[in-house]
């Protein structure tokens, strides 16, 4: 983040909108027409669970996608990490063992780390997790199985994999069969850039609540502003009350002046117009960057094209040091995160992460032109 904001780097490292984008004028809109007394709430503390009015805005949100929350409970909190963090604290002992891909989410490799879990990290391919890999060490795991398994099915950070419909189910199969909850984590599912896609990117929850024990989360960092700290937790009720009380002990409740405006935000059907604009930006965003991959970079370095969310996974020859080649290309001006920062073990260096979210379609040109030569340079 500190070389992100340098003005001379081009920085395809964070994950995060572009500053032009966010819908300031809307919510100034929104806040000016608002009555004095709600102005009031939103500088009040507010309840643990969230703000009511967004909690039963926010449940006909999810509802639109087909997630049960009559059956479930709701919870708001400060960004997805934080409802990922607090999930850790509710199942996690010391020693315990939890499953994710790889790579994997690095908030999720952080949070499960700080309760000492033991993570094992299951290799992607372009379908999701590889199935067999995962049955294999399950397997071997039978005596002291895994407390849960982490999964992010669309548009994954950092390897932008969307799921598909048959690997969901064959992941479905055998979690029933060893019996395993999941963290499903979705701060992306609403990114595709084909309507075709809609149907793909149904989440877990909403498609097999009825035999797995599935917590849900998600996030308006990628849909509204990361900047507002809103995240949700949508979990059986269970664990909710255990997470009720790691919610109050962390920070007794999320910001209620930003729940107010987002509340309004939702309310009002502005978010749906503002992510239907956003995925037409970022989908200009991803060609350009394509485009641009295929021009400058070496043929020896693959993707796989993403259908949605903020990133380009890329694979290097073995031959390739990554970090090398970051240190050269931050030289040349531009920056990216080296696999290594997502691997659950620490080991990768085969692979970078991309972000086209943040940087206007010129920009991207001239910085992916900047990384190829760096590229170049080393496989000389």
């Amino acid at each position: 983040m500190s070389l992100a904001i340098k003005p001379d780097i081009i920085s395809f490292a964070g994950g995060m909108p572009g500053n032009e984008l966010f819908p300031v004028a809307e919510i100034d809109a929104i806040y000016n027409s608002l009555p004095l007394e709600i102005k009031q709430d939103g500088f009040q503390y507010g309840p643990t669970p969230g703000y009511p009015p967004l909690l039963e805005t926010l449940k006909e949100f999810l509802r639109k996608k087909g997630l049960p929350v009559d059956n479930n409970r709701l919870l708001i909190t400060t960004g997805s990490l934080q409802a990922i963090n607090i999930l850790g604290k509710v199942f996690i002992d010391p020693g315990d063992l939890v499953v994710t891909e790889n790579p994997c989410f690095i908030g999720a490799i952080s949070a499960f780390r700080s309760y000492q879990a033991e993570l094992k990290g299951i290799d992607l391919n372009e379908n999701g997790i590889d199935v067999d890999l995962l049955r294999k060490f399950l397997e071997q795991k039978k005596s002291v199985p895994p407390k849960f398994v982490y999964l992010t099915l669309n548009f994954h950070n950092p390897a932008g994999t969307l799921y598909t419909r048959e690997r969901k189910e064959e992941v479905v199969a055998l979690l029933m069969e060893y019996n395993l909850p999941v963290i499903e984590d979705d701060a992306y599912g609403d990114l595709y850039f084909d309507d075709g896609d809609k149907e793909r990117c149904l989440p877990l929850k909403a498609l097999y609540d009825d035999k797995l024990t599935i917590c849900y989360t998600g996030s308006f960092s990628k849909i509204l502003g990361p900047g507002f700290r809103l995240g949700w937790m949508l979990v059986p009720e269970e664990i909710y009350k255990k997470a009720e009380l790691c919610k109050q002990s962390f920070d007794a409740c999320s910001p209620n002046f930003t729940q107010v405006l987002a509340n309004e935000f939702v309310k009002s059907g502005g978010i749906y117009k503002y992510v239907e604009k956003m995925r037409v930006v970022y989908k200009r965003r991803k060609d350009s960057m394509v485009e641009a991959i295929r021009r400058y970079f070496p043929d020896e370095i693959t993707f796989v094209e993403p259908r949605g969310g903020f990133y380009i996974w890329m694979k290097l020859p073995p031959r390739l040091d990554v970090v090398s080649v970051l240190k050269k290309s931050i030289e040349n001006g531009a920056v990216f995160v080296v696999g290594k920062t997502f691997d659950p073990q620490g080991e990768d260096n085969s692979h970078f992460r991309l972000s086209y979210s943040h940087t206007p379609e010129e920009k991207i040109q001239k910085g992916i032109q900047l990384i190829g030569d760096a590229l170049k340079e080393a496989l000389i």
